[in-house]
């Protein structure tokens, strides 16, 4: 993935020790409750008879967006018909498999609590939902034609698709460019403008080839990353008359928007794959939701502003309880507390419409996921935390709160546990985070640095016995994404550090 390297602006520095509490820590805006799983929406079992009615058996993805005239319109990935017999995409008899690369239906369902019923389908003919956008099946040349993002601007609909060149190994594809295609009548005919690409470079690391679109203020916003799971989100924007005209799209360089597709930065660190941006009234926030493939989890971040900053991940479904998951997309008709979106399972490969609540806690929102590290369910740390040296996860209690917390602990050398964020460029933050420390440990140390690894802040310190918050104000200069960490220097004796409760957030 291509990365900005810059100069960092050198940083005002400001630390502040304050005694331990049992507060508790800032969380981010927008905060889903468990989900539940409302219907299956495609193939067999499913409520919609998608087999029967329309020729689709097994299917994946199912993006949605409002078609401005009283309809929902949903596009999906690679389907099949009655010859899959999966698990997966493109199993089963290759006679009768009857592969098309993408399909749409409509449905005007509102009453979205018992699930979401199709009403039509783009056909060829009766009964058989056809592929609306024309792609080659050649491997190693344009594999397949997918849908990635949708919406309506009048009574036009835009698809933004990506042209696969190839699949690679899990969580990774390659793409030849993206583009978009419209329709002037409802989805039955579509035009692919071959002046609306995004060619792919040669290191197959262009920023802008699977998008999540949304409008606001007369503007088309894509939120854009490179193919594949694993890279981070841009932005880039177009007034919503010349979506079709590559040359007036504008590029989100964290100050401004430049005419320059390369001086786009991330607004929300990777991994980023199949990614919805939805306007939420209710909690008055931006929300992203995807699937963060080092998790195995669909999360949710939020924010006020589509440039940022965006609140650390907050996990709605995990892979443990709905394993093979990916392909998240918010429902546009969803009201109040009440978000339902649509989820792909790869072993049934078929799409589920899922629900969950939210709530805003008011609170400032911090940058960082799973702060607290309640999400780690081994003594190992692991996705969104690095460790670096010698460490674990403490789950028995030892924590600032909750039950578990993450420590480093060994004789000699830098011991750290990390985590890459996404910051604006030239704006204040503080990081703080509470930390307890063998009575011995002599260097511990709080603080960012860019993803090279120069220090842009750190405070440090000696011993803290007690659960202490320790902190550090810097400014992130040309940064967009940084590393926050937090650990200690040994010296040939026996010591640990404990960590629990981070919180990194921006301060006026």
């Amino acid at each position: 993935m291509r990365k900005r390297w810059l100069l960092v602006v050198p940083a005002l520095i400001a630390a502040a020790v304050v005694p331990a509490d049992r507060s508790t820590p800032a969380q981010a805006s927008a905060v889903p409750s468990p989900v539940d799983r409302v219907a299956k929406l495609t193939g067999p079992q499913s409520i919609n008879d998608t087999e029967a009615r329309f020729g689709l058996k097994a299917t994946d993805l199912g993006i949605l967006w409002d078609n401005g005239s009283g309809e929902i319109l949903s596009a999906f990935g690679d389907s099949y018909g009655s010859g899959w017999t999966g698990p997966g995409g493109g199993a089963g008899d290759q006679a009768t498999i009857d592969w098309r690369c993408n399909l749409l239906l409509r449905s005007t369902d509102r009453e979205l609590s018992d699930g979401m019923s199709f009403d039509s389908a783009a056909e060829d003919r009766p009964g058989h939902a056809k592929e609306f956008l024309p792609c080659k099946k050649i491997d190693r040349d344009e594999h397949t034609v997918i849908p990635t993002a949708g919406i309506s601007v009048g009574k036009r609909q835009y698809v933004q698709y990506m042209s696969v060149n190839y699949w690679g190994p899990a969580g990774s594809w390659f793409t030849n460019y993206s583009g978009f295609a419209y329709s002037d009548d409802n989805g039955e005919t579509w035009t692919k403008d071959a002046g609306a690409r995004w060619q792919n470079t040669k290191a197959w690391d262009d920023n802008f080839q699977m998008t999540a679109l949304t409008k606001s203020g007369g503007y088309v916003y894509m939120v854009g990353t490179p193919n594949g799971r694993f890279g981070s989100a841009h932005l880039a924007r177009v007034p919503e008359q010349q979506v079709l005209q590559k040359k007036a799209w504008r590029y989100w360089d964290g100050r401004t928007w430049s005419p320059l597709e390369d001086a786009a930065v991330p607004v929300a660190a990777g991994p980023i794959g199949e990614v919805s941006v939805q306007w939420n009234a209710y909690t008055g926030k931006w929300l992203m939701m995807y699937l963060d493939e080092h998790r195995a989890s669909i999360v949710l971040r939020s924010a006020t502003d589509l440039t940022g900053p965006w609140s650390g991940e907050q996990v709605v479904v995990k892979g443990t309880d709905f394993p093979g998951l990916y392909g998240s997309f918010m429902h546009p008709w969803s009201q109040g507390p009440d978000l339902y979106f649509t989820m792909a399972q790869w072993d049934p490969y078929n799409v589920f419409l899922m629900h969950t609540k939210l709530t805003d806690d008011g609170r400032t929102t911090n940058l960082v996921s799973d702060p607290d590290f309640e999400a780690q369910t081994s003594g190992t740390p692991s996705a969104p935390w690095q460790l670096s040296g010698t460490g674990g996860i403490d789950r028995s209690n030892l924590s600032h709160s909750g039950t578990n917390n993450a420590y480093v602990r060994d004789s000699i050398g830098a011991h750290q546990l990390q985590q890459t964020v996404a910051v604006r460029p030239n704006h204040r933050y503080r990081l703080s985070a509470w930390v307890r420390t063998a009575e011995n440990n002599s260097e511990t140390m709080l603080g960012v640095r860019t993803l090279r690894g120069r220090t842009i802040a750190q405070q440090t310190g000696g011993a803290h016995p007690q659960y202490t918050q320790v902190s550090v104000d810097f400014n992130s200069g040309q940064q967009s994404l940084i590393q926050l960490y937090a650990g200690f220097f040994g010296h040939s004796q026996d010591v640990w550090l404990q960590l629990d409760d981070v919180v990194l957030e921006e301060v006026s």
